[in-house]
């Protein structure tokens, strides 16, 4: 994996991202995000509940302005620190608080659980009180913190509606308790349960919140804190914050490798798979790169570092992650445009279920319960965390697996593909092509001899070579390194090459040798109608029957001329073909797209097993294609050059091989990490698995509220029963997107 080609995913200039504390449902997130937004200077914001944190674009320095704001709120708010590894919360407090509200509750719920039994366990009414009371103000305050802090703002919450319901159950108690001298039924069960049932609830709810973080704590984890720094020849054990680029490192058998690194000295093995998911350890030796974070197997290795910190593969790769998880997926406006009345709707339905029931039978008590029901049945919580789980879950397996997602607009459009573009070379093929004939014409007069073999002239012909590979060392196309590598090994020595310039989708050009030289696709040369190419027109077509990829180095000038022609042969990868299987059985047809010969692509595609085929198609051409394609329905496009951006931005969703280009991925909006084509099917399947989870997520959302209110205006639900419910909501959404961590590729 070529790992030094992987995007920088700093975050970009005049983005600040936060560290939101506080908040308890999808009405706070909506709060957050209005607050931020009408801070001067701020363009964009988007805050997760799941995560909480909060991205603000900004254009200018508007990182206190957003704090205050936020904290105006009524929130906590500080400024995330990029590459700091921030400490995991201990949940130990919260769950000592649940244990002691559900010891003071059990008294005052266990009258109600054996009553059907004949058995009578009532405590007295000051013995309800006392017990009530410590668990309403003291273990229920931070239900009236939030809901005041609300109110300030000119909105509602969850903790606004549990405030409501719970206070109306312990006042009518109150009010029963001295009105009638307690001789009948009180209702303080009814606000210690619910109170005690919602702080379960949260606490639950946070434990697994915890969880769909795990990918993003297990990658953390893998950055060492020292290493062993090399200078002048002394060998010393150092923090890795004082390596910088260029210092040699020894890694020793069984230790991480503290930096990216090229081995300069030494063969070993390294195990990557939680950084690529590869399984099998790889080989390393000189010139191998090292990944950060990957652990050195067997041998020592002295390297020489080229990334540190933030600029690592492994950062790179953990910013990624976290970007696509603090996203907001399309689907999620539904939820926000909800959120936005949920609360000040429930609390007019809990007023109307009061007046309703009051003025029809005149049973006041019985319309304040049926009220507190509708309140804290109500589940702004788990609206809120329906879709960020399911994105958290989802693209923390992925990256576990190798598979990159980069933010939630690309999972969502993954899921619904139908069509997958492939580029060629390097994509579907190994991309390492050798040269496996060369033809000749270097005579003092052009056409004075018939086209030569390079088979019959005793090897490769140094004099095309020499000056094809002079042009070509300026080139890191596939192509070019087969040339240049062909070149090494007939033992050639390359001439300088000046005013080199690259000519996309059609070839590159130098001047050598006081030549202005050209290596060109056959297409490029018979734009250029560069004299002598009918003479071997036959010649070249037997190769690009052969299924070869041909390449003419020609000389420029008034008129152009060619001085030979160069045939690579190049091999499918492994899994290719079942990938083009496994898609099919996904229903997704797949297409060749490619600037190579029609012969040379028509062999891949037989290969393959893919029956629609475009050659000779330049990049823009790509991107053309690829926009015919869309009105099939959702487009990807798989490749990994320079010349398969254009296509790839086109795409609904671009997918980049890991073993490409810098600009192949910053491009893409999914990234594998390893040349492994089979995962783009998992991939895919991994998309439409999360975007299954959203959907379901939000089902149970929408339908504990849509079936629930009703029941409890309707009086069928005691407030107790709501509670359980509402607290259920939540923690059923969470555990559901958790389950996409049991996801392995097929």
């Amino acid at each position: 994996m070529n790992t030094a080609a992987l995007p920088t995913l700093r975050s970009a200039p005049g983005v600040i991202a936060l560290k939101v504390e506080g908040m308890t449902c999808a009405s706070c997130v909506g709060r957050v995000e209005k607050a931020l937004k009408k801070v001067p200077g701020v363009t964009g914001a988007t805050v997760n509940l799941a995560t909480e944190t909060a991205t603000v674009e900004a254009s200018g320095d508007v990182a206190e302005a957003a704090l205050a704001a936020v904290r105006k709120a009524g929130y906590v708010a500080t400024v995330r620190v990029e590459g700091k590894r921030e400490a995991e919360p201990v949940a130990t407090h919260e769950g000592l608080q649940v244990a002691l509200v559900a010891v003071l509750a059990a008294p005052l719920a266990l009258p109600m659980l054996v009553a059907p039994f004949g058995i009578d366990a009532t405590l007295s009414a000051g013995s309800q009180l006392a017990l009530a009371t410590v668990v309403q103000f003291h273990f229920g305050a931070r239900f009236y913190v939030g809901a005041w802090k609300a109110l300030r703002s000119g909105a509602g919450n969850m903790d606004l509606l549990v405030a409501l319901g719970t206070s109306a159950a312990y006042l009518l108690s109150v009010y029963l308790m001295f009105a009638h001298g307690g001789a009948q039924h009180l209702y303080f069960e009814a606000a210690a349960v619910v109170i005690a049932l919602v702080r379960l609830g949260k606490w639950l709810e946070t434990r697994a919140k915890r969880q769909t973080t795990a990918a993003i704590r297990a990658l953390a984890a893998l950055r060492p804190e020292r290493a062993r720094l090399i200078r002048e020849g002394v060998e010393s054990e150092v923090a890795v914050e004082v390596v910088r680029v260029g210092d040699l490192v020894a890694i020793l058998p069984g230790e991480r490798m503290p930096v990216d690194a090229v081995v300069i000295e030494g063969d070993s093995h390294a195990d990557e798979a939680l950084i690529t998911g590869e399984s099998l350890p790889v080989a390393k030796h000189p010139g191998s790169r090292l990944t950060a974070g990957a652990v050195n197997g067997e041998g020592r290795l002295i390297a020489r570092t080229t990334a540190v910190g933030a600029e690592t593969t492994l950062a790179r790769i953990i910013r990624n992650v976290e970007s696509a998880q603090a996203a907001k997926a399309p689907i999620q406006r539904l939820v926000d445009r909800v959120s936005e009345v949920f609360v000040p709707v429930i609390i007019v339905i809990a007023f109307i279920t009061f007046l309703g029931w009051g003025l029809a039978n005149g049973h006041w008590e019985q319309a304040i319960l049926n009220a507190v029901a509708v309140l804290v049945i109500a589940c702004p919580c788990a609206l809120g965390l329906a879709t960020p789980t399911a994105i958290m879950a989802g693209t923390g397996v992925a990256a576990r697996h190798g598979i990159l997602i980069k933010d939630a607009e690309a999972l969502e459009h993954a899921h619904a593909v139908r069509v997958v573009a492939f580029d060629k070379t390097g994509t579907m093929t190994e991309g390492k092509p050798t040269v496996v004939e060369v033809l000749e014409t270097l005579g003092e007069t052009l056409g004075d001899r018939p086209p030569v073999a390079a088979a019959d002239t005793g090897g490769l012909s140094p004099k095309v070579l020499r000056l094809a590979a002079s042009v070509q060392r300026t080139s890191d196309h596939p192509l070019a390194r087969a040339v240049v590598k062909a070149a090494e090994v007939e033992g050639l020595e390359l001439l300088p090459a000046t005013d080199a310039k690259a000519v996309p989708g059609r070839g590159v050009e130098a001047t050598v040798d006081g030549m202005r030289l050209a290596i060109a696709s056959d297409r490029w040369a018979e734009e250029l109608q560069a004299a002598g190419r009918d003479e071997w027109r036959d010649a070249v077509l037997r190769l690009q029957e052969e299924g070869r990829t041909v390449s003419w180095l020609i000389e420029l000038g008034e008129r152009p001329r060619a001085l030979g022609v160069l045939a690579f042969g190049d091999t499918v990868k492994p899994g290719a073909a079942e990938l083009v299987r496994k898609l099919r059985v996904l229903g997704v047809r797949s297409i060749l797209l490619t600037g190579d010969n029609a012969g040379a692509a028509k062999t891949a595609a037989t290969a393959l097993g893919i029956d629609d085929v475009r050659a000779n198609v330049l990049p823009e051409d790509k991107a053309r294609a690829v926009a015919e394609l869309r009105s099939e329905g959702v487009v990807a496009m798989v490749g990994d050059g320079i010349n398969d951006a254009p296509a790839l931005a086109a795409a609904d969703v671009g997918i980049a091989m890991g073993s490409g280009t810098d600009v192949a991925m910053h491009t893409a909006g999914i990234t594998l990490m390893r040349g492994d084509p089979t995962l783009v099917a998992d991939a895919l399947e991994i998309s439409r698995r999360t975007y299954a989870k959203i959907r379901q997520n939000l089902f149970w959302a929408f339908i504990y509220n849509l079936v629930g209110v009703p029941l409890a205006a309707f009086g069928l639900l005691n407030p107790v029963i709501a509670g359980a419910a509402m607290a259920l909501s939540s923690v059923s959404v969470v555990t559901n997107a958790l389950l996409l961590k049991r996801w392995r590729p097929a």
